[in-house]
């Protein structure tokens, strides 16, 4: 035989056990998991964008390790991470406790704005104590937008020596009475209904911003009327405040993975304002109608604006930037109250939300 051809022959067998080794070993290798040790300045956010190459990927990170990743916003220098090819599994904390003077690494923002970003979230120990069980405190406070569907119990008419203005403790009285089902020792919550909201985008009126004042009780009553005393209060109530059956608000919301992919906008916020970071309440066009539920995550994005200067014919779809992230807390039908847990840079009314399966 010719030796060129033997040399080509021999040449070709061996690279085709080369490659045929390099798919067994790709295979093998496929449930292997390389360890990684969490080092101080580390994130979540940051982690699942360098191994997974998703920023969005922490919360899914979060869902599968639930008791090593008890809090959303913490983990801890030491702990290790399992890095397989399509997911990252996070091992049992180290038994002994990190060092008060070694801070917890936040999770919930990019790199440059991690040491910021925990202090607006902040919290009582009773809703730090929420978080670290992978809930989120609500004290029901947050409001909601009232749709069309909203049903009006009864109002505040008047206050005690004319007053226009009451707290704790002051007697004030109503347009509840007998003719109306009323009775002495029936609880209301005390509302503001604010001016019609007005979708960003489309311009649709999507209902009222309702915040709530507090809540009071009836003492007596009449055929049309009735006296209340102010049981509980946290903003000031005027005559005209609204009345609705009393409900105790306050709830723990537990995160949720979503189960369908959605896109909508910030509507309104709790106070009115433009701006919102973390710890505050945003009101948003997506409902129970749409597939939302409690305890969803949605992202805040923004188009990147940039001049391109030297290819300025072409069109470039350039990736959004990824602000912040929002945990629904209630649902309306067409709308939702949600509480900002997360934010690298300001909020705006208007901003455009993303929710994606498996995320």
């Amino acid at each position: 035989m010719n030796m060129r051809i033997l040399n080509l022959s021999v040449a070709a067998i061996a690279a085709t056990m080369i490659l045929a080794a390099g798919n067994l070993s790709a295979a093998l290798g496929k449930n292997e998991a390389t360890i990684y040790t969490v080092k101080k300045g580390d994130t979540l956010w940051g982690l699942s964008d360098r191994f997974m190459k998703d920023p969005h990927y922490w919360p899914d990170l979060w869902a599968r390790n639930p008791e090593e990743v008890k809090n959303p916003h913490f983990i801890f220098p030491g702990q290790k991470l399992r890095i397989y090819p399509d997911r990252i599994e996070v091992e049992a904390a180290p038994k002994a406790a990190p060092a008060k003077t070694e801070a917890p690494v936040v999770q919930a923002a990019a790199p440059k704005a991690a040491e910021a970003a925990v202090e607006p979230i902040k919290a009582p120990e009773t809703v730090e104590k929420a978080v670290e069980e992978r809930r989120f405190a609500v004290s029901g406070g947050e409001g909601f937008i009232a749709e069309t569907d909203f049903k009006l119990y009864g109002k505040v008419i008047a206050g005690q020596h004319n007053r226009q203005i009451f707290a704790f403790d002051d007697v004030v009285y109503t347009d509840i009475g007998n003719r109306d089902g009323g009775k002495a020792g029936n609880r209301y919550s005390v509302y503001k209904k604010h001016s019609a909201i007005s979708h960003p985008v489309t311009n649709q009126i999507l209902g009222f911003r309702v915040a709530p004042l507090g809540t009071l009780q009836l003492t007596e009553m009449a055929e049309k009327s009735s006296k209340a005393i102010i049981t509980d209060s946290f903003l000031e109530i005027e005559p005209g405040a609204l009345l609705l059956p009393y409900a105790d608000r306050k709830k723990e919301v537990s995160l949720k993975a979503p189960d369908r992919d959605l896109q909508g906008y910030i509507v309104e916020t709790r106070g009115g304002q433009e701006a919102i970071s973390a710890g505050d309440i945003a009101y948003i066009d997506l409902g129970s109608k749409q597939g939302l539920q409690p305890g969803n995550v949605l992202y805040v994005v923004r188009k990147v604006k940039v001049e391109i200067s030297y290819f300025s014919a072409q069109d470039y779809d350039l990736p959004v930037d990824v602000l912040g992230a929002l945990v629904v807390v209630e649902t309306g039908e067409n709308t939702s109250t949600a509480l900002v847990v997360k934010s690298i840079d300001t909020i705006y009314r208007g901003d455009r939300l993303e929710m994606k399966k498996g995320r």
